[in-house]
C-alpha cells in the first residue's frame, strides 16, 4: 500500500483508464466485424439506459466515499472514516438490487418509448428489451465494486484501483468477444443473442474486479486499521449522523452524474425520431445515433479518460486541503489539474480530428457518413472533459448549489436546443445529423466559462500561470497541426483499406507527438506542468 501525491495519482488513475480504453478501443475492431449496424445499435440503445441506472444505483457515494474517507483521514478520525465505508457499502447494496429490478421490470416500456411508433427501423421492442434486461445485471455488482474504489482513492491510494480497472475491461473484452464468436460463428443464433452476452459481460467484468478490491483489502488489513482506535471527538459520529453525511455528500454526486448520463439519454430519445422526422433514412439515423452514443464515444473516451483519472485523483488531494484550509495547495491543485488536462485533450483532439478518416477505418471500416459525424462529435472531448473537472472541483469544496445548478442549466439547456439545432442545421446546411452535437458543444463551453468565474471568485485561485501557459499549449498545438498538413501534401491521407490506414495513424500521431513535445520541452511548458512527477519516477542515486 502507498500512497500518492495529485500529480502521480492523476498519472497512475489516467494510465490506468487509458489502458482500459485502448483495450476497449481494440476489442471494437473484431467485435464490430462479428455484428451489423442492427447488432451495434442494439449495443448503444442498451448502455445508453443502463448508465442512467448506473448513475441512480451508485448514487455518487464512490465520489462520497472518497471525500470523507480522505477528510476524516486527514482529521485523524480513523475509526469513523472505517465505519462510513462500511455504511455506504450498506446502501450502495440496497440501491443496487432496487434498481437493478426497476430496470429489469420497465425495460419494455422504456424500449417502447426509444422506438416509438416508427417503422423505418428493423429493430423491435423485443430485442431491445432483452439487451436491457441482461445488462441489468451489472447494477448488482458495479456499484459495490465503485464504492471499494472510493475507500481506496480516499486513503489516496490509486494503484488496486487502477489495476481492477483494466481486470475488469480484460474480462468484459473476453466475454464480449469469446460469447460473441461463439453464438454467432458456431451456435449460429439470433444476432440480438449474442448482443445480449455482449452487454452481460459487464456483469463478469465487473464481478473480477471487486473480488481482486476484496482479496488486497483482506491482505492489507493491518494497513487500514492500525490506528482505527476510537477518540473522544469521534463520538458524535454516530452511525445515525454518519448516514445522513453520506447522502448529503452523495446527492449532490447523483445528481451531477444522473445529468451527465441524461446527455446521452437526451440523444437517445431525440436522434432517431427526428432524423427520421426530417427525411432521413432510418439507417441514416440510426448510424447517427451510434456514431455519437457508442463507436465515436469510444474514440474520444481516450482522451475524456485524462479528465477522469484527473478527477479520481483530484477529489481526495483537493478535499484534505480544503477541509485542513491549505488555500496555497488549493489553488495549486485547481491550476495544475486544468493545465495538465489541456495540455493533453487539446493536441490530441486536433490530432484525432486531423486523423479521423485512418482512425476510424483502423476500428471499424470506411464510412464516410460515420466519419463526416464523427468529426464534429470529437471537439465533446476537450470541453467535456473541462466541465467535467470544474464540476468536481466546486462540488469538492461544497459548493454544491452551483454545482448542480450548473450542470441543471447545462442539461436543460441540451434537452431544450437538441432538437431545434437538428432542424437549425438541416434548413442552413442540410446537415441535420450534426446538429446534437454542436448542441452539447455549446451547453458545455458556456457553463465552463462560468465555473471558471465562480471558482477564481469563491476559491480565490490566481489563472495567472494557467492562462501562459494554456497559451504555450494553443501555439504549441498550431505548430504541430501546421506540420501535419504540410506533410498532407506530401503523404496524402487517403486511406480505404485497414493496412494502410494504420501505417498512416502512426506516422502522422507519432511524428505529430514528437513535435508537439518537442515544442512543449523547449518553451518550458513540459517542465513547468510535470517536473514534479518526473522527479517523483527518477530512481534515486544511493548517497555517497
Amino acid at each position: 500500500m502507498k500512497k500518492n501525491n495529485f500529480l502521480e495519482g492523476s498519472f497512475i488513475a489516467t494510465l490506468g483508464i487509458v489502458v482500459c480504453k485502448i483495450i476497449g478501443l481494440i476489442y471494437v475492431i473484431p467485435f464490430y466485424a462479428l455484428i451489423t449496424t442492427k447488432g451495434a445499435t442494439l449495443y448503444s440503445f442498451a448502455y445508453s439506459i443502463y448508465a442512467v441506472f448506473l448513475s441512480l444505483s451508485t448514487s455518487g457515494i464512490p465520489y462520497a466515499m472518497s471525500k470523507m474517507v480522505s477528510e476524516y483521514n486527514s482529521l485523524e478520525y480513523y475509526h469513523t472514516k472505517e465505519k462510513v465505508y462500511k455504511l455506504g457499502f450498506g446502501i450502495i447494496m440496497f440501491l443496487g438490487v432496487f434498481f437493478f429490478l426497476v430496470m429489469m421490470i420497465t425495460a419494455p416500456y422504456i424500449s417502447n418509448f426509444i422506438l416509438g411508433n416508427n417503422e423505418a427501423t428493423n429493430i423491435n421492442v423485443g430485442e431491445v428489451t432483452l439487451v436491457i434486461r441482461l445488462v441489468s445485471t451489472a447494477l448488482l455488482v458495479v456499484p459495490l465494486l465503485s464504492v471499494t474504489k472510493g475507500y481506496l482513492q480516499g486513503h489516496k491510494i490509486m494503484t488496486p484501483p487502477s489495476i481492477s480497472n483494466v481486470l475488469e475491461q480484460i474480462v468484459r473484452v473476453i466475454v464480449i468477444l469469446g460469447g460473441c464468436y461463439i453464438s454467432l460463428k458456431i451456435m449460429h443464433v439470433k444476432e440480438n443473442i449474442a448482443i445480449g452476452i455482449s452487454v452481460f459481460a459487464a456483469t463478469v467484468g465487473a464481478l473480477a474486479a471487486y473480488l481482486y478490491l476484496a482479496i488486497v483489502i483482506k491482505k492489507n488489513k493491518n494497513y487500514f486499521h492500525k490506528k482505527a482506535t476510537c477518540k473522544n471527538e469521534e463520538l458524535k459520529y454516530t452511525s445515525k449522523l454518519l448516514v445522513k453525511q453520506i447522502v448529503l455528500y452523495s446527492l449532490p454526486f447523483i445528481i451531477i452524474d444522473l445529468l451527465k448520463s441524461s446527455y446521452n439519454l437526451v440523444d437517445t430519445l431525440t436522434i432517431v425520431r427526428t432524423l427520421t422526422s426530417l427525411g432521413y433514412s432510418g439507417n441514416l439515423a440510426n448510424t447517427t445515433f451510434s456514431v455519437i452514443a457508442t463507436w465515436g464515444n469510444k474514440l474520444s473516451m481516450i482522451i475524456i479518460s485524462i479528465s477522469m483519472g484527473i478527477s479520481i485523483s483530484l477529489i481526495p488531494s483537493l478535499a484534505s486541503n480544503y477541509v485542513l484550509k491549505k488555500k496555497e495547495a488549493i489553488n495549486h491543485n485547481v491550476n495544475q489539474a486544468i493545465q495538465a488536462l489541456l495540455y493533453i485533450t487539446i493536441p490530441m483532439t486536433l490530432g484525432l480530428w486531423f486523423l479521423a478518416r485512418p482512425v476510424w477505418i483502423i476500428f471499424y471500416s470506411y464510412d464516410a457518413f460515420s466519419i463526416e459525424v464523427f468529426k464534429v462529435f470529437i471537439f465533446q472531448a476537450i470541453t467535456f472533459s473541462l466541465f467535467s473537472v470544474l464540476l468536481n472541483i466546486t462540488q469538492t469544496t461544497n459548493h454544491t448549489k452551483v454545482t448542480i445548478l450548473t450542470l441543471f442549466i447545462s442539461f436543460l439547456g441540451n434537452a431544450l436546443l437538441n432538437i431545434p439545432m437538428m432542424h437549425l442545421m438541416h434548413n442552413a446546411f442540410h446537415i441535420g445529423y450534426q446538429g446534437a452535437s454542436v448542441a452539447t458543444l455549446i451547453t458545455q463551453i458556456l457553463p465552463s466559462i462560468y465555473l471558471l468565474y465562480f471558482i477564481h471568485k469563491k476559491l480565490e485561485v490566481n489563472y495567472k500561470s494557467t492562462y501562459i501557459n494554456v497559451f504555450k499549449i494553443c501555439v504549441c498545438t498550431l505548430i504541430m497541426f501546421v506540420f501535419l498538413i504540410l506533410l498532407s501534401l506530401v503523404i496524402p491521407i487517403d486511406a480505404l483499406s485497414k493496412g494502410k490506414a494504420l501505417i498512416q495513424t502512426i506516422l502522422y500521431s507519432s511524428l505529430g507527438a514528437i513535435i508537439y513535445f518537442i515544442t512543449s520541452y523547449k518553451c518550458g511548458l513540459f517542465n513547468s506542468l510535470f517536473s514534479g512527477l518526473v522527479s517523483r519516477f527518477k530512481p534515486k542515486k544511493d548517497a555517497m
